[in-house]
């Protein structure tokens, strides 16, 4: 697809962070501080003295775009700074870049999914200073594969609050939301129409009575008879893989009205649907299911792929910050360190898969993005993926 905005630079976007210093005696930029330690960590450095190490090994490069008018800063000036740089606009600056590449790309005919969950920085909690776990919660577009946003809580409780605030930040017109039960709110749904978007919110028993209904009703569904008539629609994957036989059951329906009741609240439900994976390892055979409800008309195989994806990040967010940046593994934990530090980690996330058509994994890429500059530069400034 031809882009069709033009897309700013993530430098012109820093303009939002207010630099925390005051005095005279600032020998860097805070955009050198901030764009160095970007590049450092998509080179796969995870701590401040990596990255000075990094940054006097690349310096010449790192001239091209950079000023460091007094060479690298130093490992204690980069934790120092991003100690104290407020995290919410860390979070604007990444988004607003995000933004551009998703928009700039993003096809007019298709409805985007975008999957909002949660994830605790473990190591993060601090126990002498009554510090607990920083949770983040972030929007995952799956179709793009790129992290949209984050918006911090203090507790996993609190993502209630959390969610409307990150999606009042994010431009979701004519997407497909999807939330886990917790999210489950009509508080949430309202928002999520009011911008113009769809959804479908899992439900489980903080839902008590919607989540009952909903079992009485699929559970009791006959197949395939029922799709004969029309009552439900039905669509049906089957995967074999070391041994492991999976069946996966999409049922989602629009005869809705007898629970008009239970749904007062939520706005414009249209359809209720479930999920059924039927899971065979040697003698042994697993159920599990899962109930929704959601805006959308009864098109299966949107919601099919709908609830598929949301569960890619889980897969290539939560498992790849954990496995490739190692991020329950850091003990960064001083002011806002450990917020700081999690959005520079989704931000190389994001540009690291930038490099849309190769099949290594992103640790191998990281390594590359550190070997060679040209490689690096392309992922950064190209305003288009590398293809």
């Amino acid at each position: 697809m031809t882009p069709t905005r033009k897309t700013r630079g993530m430098t012109e976007h820093l303009e939002v962070i207010d630099d925390p210093r005051t005095g005279k005696n600032i020998r860097h930029t805070l955009k050198d501080i901030v764009l160095l330690s970007v590049c450092g960590v998509i080179a796969g450095n995870e701590s401040w003295d990596e990255i000075e190490e990094y940054g006097i090994w690349k310096e010449q490069w790192l001239k091209k775009f950079l000023e460091l008018p007094n060479g690298v800063p130093s490992h204690d000036t980069l934790r120092r700074v991003f100690t104290r740089i407020k995290p919410e606009q860390l979070e604007i600056m990444f988004r607003e870049w995000t933004k551009e590449l998703y928009l700039n790309h993003k096809d007019p005919e298709q409805k985007s999914l975008i999957a909002i969950d949660g994830k605790t920085l473990r190591r993060s909690h601090d126990r002498y200073h009554n510090q607990s776990a920083a949770h983040l919660v972030s929007a995952w577009l799956s179709d793009h594969s790129l992290v949209l946003g984050q918006v911090k809580t203090d507790e996993k409780s609190n993502e209630i609050t959390a969610i409307p605030e990150l999606l009042e930040a994010l431009e979701i017109q004519d997407s497909v939301i999807t939330i886990d039960a917790m999210g489950c709110q009509s508080t949430i749904a309202t928002l999520i129409k009011k911008k113009n978007a769809d959804y479908i919110l899992a439900v489980k028993d903080n839902q008590k009575q919607i989540h009952e209904q909903l079992k009485w009703f699929f559970d009791d569904i006959q197949l395939p008879s029922d799709v004969d008539t029309g009552l439900v629609n039905h669509e049906t994957t089957f995967t074999k893989d070391h041994g492991r036989i999976e069946r996966r059951d999409y049922l989602i329906s629009s005869e809705i009205d007898w629970m008009a009741k239970e749904l007062e609240g939520f706005p414009d439900v249209k359809s209720i649907g479930m999920s059924r994976c039927r899971r065979t390892v040697g003698n042994k055979t697993s159920v599990e299911k899962r109930y929704y409800i959601t805006s959308l008309d009864p098109d299966c195989e949107l919601f099919m792929k709908a609830v598929r994806s949301h569960w890619g990040i889980e897969n290539k967010v939560h498992w790849v910050l954990d496995m490739v940046f190692r991020e329950d593994e850091s003990r960064m934990r001083t002011g806002h360190l450990a917020t700081n530090m999690s959005v520079l980690r989704r931000i190389a996330m994001n540009v690291v898969r930038r490099d849309a058509t190769s099949k290594k994994s992103l640790k191998l890429r990281r390594k590359i993005a550190f070997m060679r500059d040209d490689y690096l530069e392309q992922l950064l400034f190209s305003p288009d993926p590398i293809t």
